[in-house]
């Protein structure tokens, strides 16, 4: 498959499809959508896949903010499953005195080939808008947590065997948005999860994406997103990556 027809099979795609898709914010109550799709294509002495498909919607006002994410990718090289993750996420922010806000986070998380049937995770704490205009945002935010996850197969982790693992876990982290021209905008956000339940062991996510508008409705994204995990259980590496790019569509 050629470039260009794998273009226009994914602009396609994008339009009935749906994660970190970046959604128009505007203040006004009403919901607005972006759905990314990426799909790498390779034929000859290699045949591989990749197809990674994203959905985000956010619902703003003046004073709170729910979003909710969604992500699916999948990969192949000669016919061998070479990547299987899937994730939702939803937040909720609401502004509480001045530039204080407190917020609410769930997400869960699948991704077999790492050994991981379903990672679920809740969290609240505050958080403070360090900067808040119509091009840039930065808060940090700090709180507790409580996470659960389940093994496709047992594994050695926090020096026992098992099949699923629980824990508290305080939540440290900062995020911004940067509005660089009228066609492009970067969103990033870093959080950090110590293990309270086993003292010294981490978890961190960092995930990071650029959107350059091409119409009103259409755009190129490039996304990165990176999940840290000191203690994942034995045989297993500590840090996933994942680098996309694809084109998104957006409703607003």
């Amino acid at each position: 498959m050629t470039f260009a027809r794998t273009l226009v099979a994914a602009a396609a795609f994008a339009v009935s499809s749906g994660a970190f898709a970046q959604a128009t914010v505007k203040p006004d109550g009403q919901w607005r959508a972006a759905f990314t799709l990426g799909v790498s294509v390779a034929t000859g002495n290699t045949a591989s896949t990749l197809v990674n498909v994203q959905a985000d919607a956010v619902r703003a006002t003046d004073i709170d903010k729910l979003a909710l994410s969604g992500q699916q990718t999948y990969g192949q090289t000669d016919e061998v499953r070479t990547s299987d993750l899937a994730s939702l996420g939803a937040r909720y922010n609401r502004d509480v005195q001045d530039r204080w806000f407190w917020f609410t986070n769930g997400e869960a998380t699948r991704n077999e080939l790492a050994n991981l049937s379903v990672r679920a995770s809740v969290s609240t704490g505050l958080g403070r808008h360090l900067v808040k205009t119509e091009t840039d945002t930065f808060d940090v935010f700090g709180g507790l947590g409580w996470s659960y996850d389940r093994y496709v197969d047992p594994v050695t982790v926090a020096g026992a065997v098992r099949d699923r693992y629980q824990r508290w876990e305080p939540v440290f982290g900062e995020e911004s948005t940067h509005k660089f021209s009228p066609t492009t905008t970067l969103r990033q956000r870093l959080a950090l999860y110590p293990n309270a339940t086993d003292t010294g062991a981490l978890r961190a996510t960092f995930e990071a994406g650029i959107a350059v508008a091409m119409t009103n409705t259409l755009s190129l994204n490039a996304t990165l997103t990176m999940r840290y995990n000191s203690d994942p259980g034995t045989g297993l590496k500590t840090t996933d990556s994942l680098f996309v790019t694809g084109i998104a569509y957006k409703l607003d």
